[in-house]
């Protein structure tokens, strides 16, 4: 018997044994997972934010739960969607950097990675993404394609070049290309550029795309990845025009005195917030609300990647220090909001830590799933029902980061955080989140056994992977 055979029957045997638990735990909640783009721990209205209007998601907080301390996958983007789909952190998932056109393989999730959506599938849930994908293309990486990794339907970007178009002249359906009414300068690979004719905005399309799809279920669980691509820059187009906030217009901050690139990016939140206003409006409209568990996060921190004023005008970060590519807690630290009427209780805050591989377990409970083995994945449910002194907590999180050398970061005990910076050999610098949240006060020659602890865990939390091979910076002339 090969062994994918016996995986097969292995699934199919756990799921027989499993229809009795399934039954009695009562109907499984749809599961919508809402994903924005670089967008800050600080840009919300919920989370301290007080430039920039979001009253939908701030209404989404009240009505429901709010983290206060959760972190994203990773620093980027495809590395911290890996961990999300796989329920491994970044020391153990497949794919632990952005690789880009040079390493698809690398950037590209395998057949044998057991994901998040295929359990769900498996467990009869209808499984969508809309949006940006990044772990898979056509070509050399299908191996990773959404309908390869689970995945019952797909809309929107392969690649994550391609994203940054805000105005494409092209989206994917599942593996066929769709076009789009937008002309497009092209610059680069997989269909980057930016548009000389905007017609048509895609995070627009991917909202109506969504609430399409939320129409159409009625006797199947579904689970909804929607990962929008706001408010990340258009990189080629800050380029050639020295402004990557694509948005469609300036909204409320359309008579404001600033630069364009900070109108742009502002509107491009306030957009955002608008589309998720759309969705929770429809599940009510539809008296979904009760049978639907609706996530929202970021994928990394916030970005100053569009030639805007982040710290002048926003402070995205909030409390905590850092942007995109830091592993200080301004880099990895996300907003996470539960909403979930008749469930979660309104109103309610936690600071239970916990980062985006939980959601593998969290939802594999929820659906009467079972976890494979070896994840590094704690379940929500007992901080999502009210029932706190039932979650589980992880002993540490750990980070590693694949860009201008390797560098690494810990958090031992939801307090002492880690970080040693672009080769494996380098001092380890050593912060107390309880009383330096921003973490500019290092201590490491106060406590040199937390050091030696953290120091362990760096060398013996990870795998070595043959596509992310620890590579020193080089050192400077």
């Amino acid at each position: 018997m090969t062994r994918s055979l016996r995986f097969r029957l292995a699934a199919v045997l756990t799921g027989v044994f499993l229809l009795p638990l399934i039954a009695s735990a009562g109907p499984r909640p749809n599961l919508i997972l809402i994903l924005a783009d670089d967008l800050g721990y600080g840009e919300l209205g919920c989370y301290g934010q007080k430039t920039i209007r979001t009253p939908n998601l701030d209404r989404m907080a009240r009505e429901g739960l709010r983290f206060t301390q959760f972190y994203a996958g990773s620093t980027v983007c495809a590395p911290s969607r890996s961990v999300l789909m796989t329920g491994l952190h970044t020391g153990h998932t497949r794919v632990r950097g952005n690789a880009g056109a040079a390493r698809p393989e690398a950037q590209a999730l395998r057949p044998e990675d057991n994901t998040l959506a295929r359990m769900l599938q498996r467990s009869d849930y209808f499984t969508s993404l809309v949006g940006k994908w990044g772990l898979g293309n056509v070509g050399a990486a299908e191996t990773g394609l959404p309908r390869r990794q689970g995945f019952d339907a797909f809309y929107g970007f392969l690649s994550q070049h391609h994203a940054h178009n805000h105005y494409p002249d092209y989206l994917w359906r599942n593996e066929a290309q769709e076009s789009l009414p937008n002309e497009i300068v092209p610059v680069g690979p997989d269909g980057a550029g930016y548009a000389t004719r905007s017609v048509v905005f895609a995070d627009d399309l991917f909202a109506d795309e969504v609430l399409t799809q939320v129409t159409a279920r009625r006797d199947q669980p579904f689970f909804l990845l929607w990962s929008m691509v706001v408010p990340h820059a258009n990189n080629e187009r800050r380029a050639r025009r020295h402004d990557g906030a694509e948005v469609p217009d300036y909204g409320p901050y359309a008579d404001q005195p600033w630069s364009d690139p900070n109108r742009g990016h502002a509107a491009m939140i306030t957009r955002l917030d608008g589309y998720v206003g759309r969705l929770l409006d429809e599940l009510r409209r539809r008296k979904l609300e009760r049978k639907t568990l609706v996530l929202f996060t970021s994928d990394n921190g916030p970005h100053r990647e569009s030639n805007h004023d982040p710290d002048l005008l926003f402070q995205p970060s909030g409390a905590v220090r850092g942007y995109k590519r830091d592993l200080t807690d301004g880099g990895i630290r996300v907003p996470l909001l539960a909403w979930w009427p008749g469930t979660i209780a309104a109103g309610r805050t936690t600071d239970h830590i916990g980062y985006f591989g939980d959601f593998f377990a969290t939802f594999a409970e929820l659906a009467g799933a079972p976890v494979p083995p070896g994840l590094d994945s704690l379940s929500l449910v007992p901080t999502l029902r009210g029932k706190s002194s039932r979650q589980p907590n992880h002993d540490y999180l750990y980070w590693e980061f694949h860009e201008s050398g390797f560098s690494q970061a810990v958090l031992m005990n939801g307090r002492w955080k880690a970080i040693r910076l672009r080769r494996p050999d380098a001092p380890i610098q050593l912060y107390d989140l309880q009383s330096d949240p921003r973490e500019l006060t290092e201590v490491s020659a106060q406590f040199p056994a937390l050091v030696a602890a953290a120091r362990q865990l760096l060398e013996t939390a990870r795998r070595d992977s043959p596509d992310w091979p620890i590579t020193p910076a080089r050192s400077q002339p």
